[in-house]
């Protein structure tokens, strides 16, 4: 296991905190907890700054999900820490600290790597709005690193569980009035959030353009399928679910939880008071229009807003609808090229191009499946890559697979995974991430000399874990795809990091460097672009350039504009993975709730 020494106090190994690791007692860490949470609490309660702060390391982090920030948060340091109690700590009214001793959340040594140890705990507190749990990670001595989890979960409002099924309909349409919140996207993070935001008892409207709940999932390629198995679907189902399955469930997951969805939908105008803190919003309802005053307004469109990133390539129609709107078959002239050209959301199956020849722009899993399912009918296949590529033979768990398994209730895993701060995240996952790779090194290392097919570690050397937070994508499979055909060079690679594609040509596609690519179908599998077109496209261009980045990593290590302020009041991003979503769906659908009860104001949220 590669040593992880090197590494400054973003993982608090043993060398930089000086203990030696023989001294350490490991077989009392409820004892230590004890210890350390009665100080806590006496810190706490006294307002004693200098005696809280005597239980961080100086370069500790405090991560705080709402409860005192009112948004994510990765503060480090005495002095940031400090800063925030002096302004939040007498306001929220935190106390009440109450150790955890049951089984599953009891106190537990952690020993990822040799020289690097945590005792994990978990404790529930109170503020003046509610309880909460919150998990605590710390290693030796006692003095490393705090992190706070969910709060306000005393909130939950009970529903009725039966209704009558015209009364149910008038739910649905909104009969007697409008819906506080609309989330446009009726998705896994959509549906995650209406949900949450139904049992607070917030009147919740979801819109979908499709004619279906899951017809996002159920109308792209036949191969897709889902690639974190950190989901809790039934026992029944397969590891990696497939798309049609995912579909299915989606829809009846709105059903039973009685979410109201107008699938066939779509916003036609929007306008925000500033005055009022509303949006009026008109709606396109199956043909008939509905207008509507809602407070606030969720885009759940997904990666990229659903928008697919198309390549600017001499030859290209000036085509300026989304694809959701209804997007030619055919995205470019054919006076320049005779072939077809479409985008991987567009794919289906290798079975519409028989006989033909392919090509494949993108080496991402989207173009990997494209590939696979395109290999059973096709008579040559070429891939285009510009960009390296993350290559692995299985997902290890974009997760931690020894946090995420059948003995851990999903819950409480996805709190453990989000309470590191993700300095030290991304260690960690380099040590894991190292380790696989020299599992699988000789398949990595045949797969770039044999057919050009060119791979890295992700950012510095982190695997999965930076690229899926700083750009959503960027990496492929090699028992998900085609990559195994391209180390054996039935799939031709083309390209380099130096060379683009110029221009179409009547036959295909030609490459800076002269290569020509010969084709009867191109296939983009380039991604998605910026959600914030979709927002210039249903709240127009200056609502959109108020919103912030959307998605990558702050200077703390949070994500950037979901699930939290956008920039925009009132206006808010729903989209992550399965496991964020189902996560961080909660902690929105609270922060909406607070607004409404008054408990909290735009001033409230933590800035410093």
């Amino acid at each position: 296991m590669t040593s992880l020494n090197e590494i400054p106090f973003d993982c608090p190994t043993l060398p930089y905190l000086n203990v030696d690791s023989s001294l350490i007692d490991t077989s009392s860490p409820l004892e230590q907890a004890e210890k350390w949470l009665l100080a806590f609490d006496a810190s706490i309660s006294s307002q004693n700054m200098d005696s809280v702060l005597s239980l961080f390391h100086e370069h500790g982090f405090w991560k705080d999900m709402l409860t005192l920030t009112w948004d994510f948060r990765t503060i480090r340091g005495h002095l940031a820490i400090r800063k925030l109690l002096d302004a939040r700590l007498a306001a929220t009214g935190l106390s009440t600290f109450h150790l955890l001793e049951d089984a599953l959340r009891g106190p537990v040594v952690i020993a990822p790597f040799p020289d690097l140890l945590f005792i994990r705990f978990c404790f529930n507190f109170e503020t003046a709005h509610g309880k909460a749990p919150l998990s605590l990670s710390w290693s030796p001595p006692l003095a490393a690193i705090g992190r706070h989890g969910p709060c306000l979960l005393a909130l939950v409002v009970s529903r009725h569980t039966q209704r009558r099924l015209d009364r149910r309909q008038r739910e649905i349409d909104f009969g007697d009035g409008d819906p506080t919140v609309l989330i446009i996207g009726a998705g896994h993070s959509g549906l995650n959030l209406a949900a949450r935001l139904t049992h607070l008892g917030i009147p919740t409207l979801v819109i979908d353009r499709n004619q279906r709940v899951g017809d996002s999932w159920r109308n792209r390629y036949n191969a897709l399928c889902l690639h974190t198995p950190i989901c809790n679907f039934p026992k029944t189902f397969p590891i990696y679910c497939p798309a049609s399955k995912i579909a299915d469930w989606l829809e009846s997951y709105a059903t039973a939880l009685d979410l109201n969805v107008w699938p066939s939908s779509s916003i036609s105008s929007t306008s925000f008071s500033q005055e009022t803190e509303m949006w009026q919003v008109s709606i396109n309802r199956g043909g008939k229009a509905r207008s509507m005053r809602v407070k606030h307004l969720v885009f759940a469109t997904g990666l990229g807003g659903g928008i697919p990133n198309i390549p600017d390539i001499t030859g290209k129609v000036g085509c300026s609808c989304l694809l959701s709107y209804g997007w030619p078959r055919n995205l470019y002239d054919q006076e320049s090229y005779r072939g077809i050209v479409i985008h991987s959301t567009q794919f289906t199956s290798g079975a519409e191009y028989q006989g033909k020849k392919v090509i494949v722009v993108g080496t991402g899993t989207s173009g990997s499946e494209a590939l696979e399912a395109a290999l059973k009918g096709t008579t040559k296949l070429s891939v285009f890559m510009q960009a390296v590529s993350l290559d692995r033979l299985s997902v290890p768990c974009a997760r931690n697979p020894e946090m995420y398994n059948e003995q851990i209730p999903t819950e409480f895993s996805d709190l453990l995974s989000e309470a590191f701060p993700h300095p030290t995240q991304k260690h960690l996952w380099k040590g894991l991430d190292s380790a696989y790779c020299k599992r699988e090194g000789q398949v990595c290392n045949t797969t770039s000399a044999k057919a050009g097919f060119r791979t890295w570690l992700g950012p510095d050397g982190g695997g999965f874990l930076p690229l899926i937070l700083q750009r959503g994508g960027g990496y492929t499979l090699v028992k998900i795809g085609t990559s195994a055909e391209i180390i054996n060079g039935s799939i031709k690679v083309k390209g380099s990091p130096q060379v683009s594609v110029r221009r179409f040509t009547e036959e295909g596609l030609e490459l800076e460097d002269g290569t020509v690519l010969d084709g009867d179908v191109v296939v983009f599998a380039t991604g998605f672009g910026d959600v914030r077109t979709s927002i210039s496209e249903v709240c127009g261009a200056d609502v959109a350039a108020k919103v912030g980045i959307v998605w990558d990593l702050d200077a703390e290590g949070e994500l950037n504009g979901v699930w939290r302020k956008t920039g925009y009041p009132r206006l808010w991003i729903a989209k992550s993975d399965f496991a964020r979503s189902r996560f961080h769906s909660l902690h929105l659908a609270l922060h909406i709730k607070a607004i409404e009860e008054g408990i909290v104001r735009e001033g409230d949220v933590y800035t410093a």
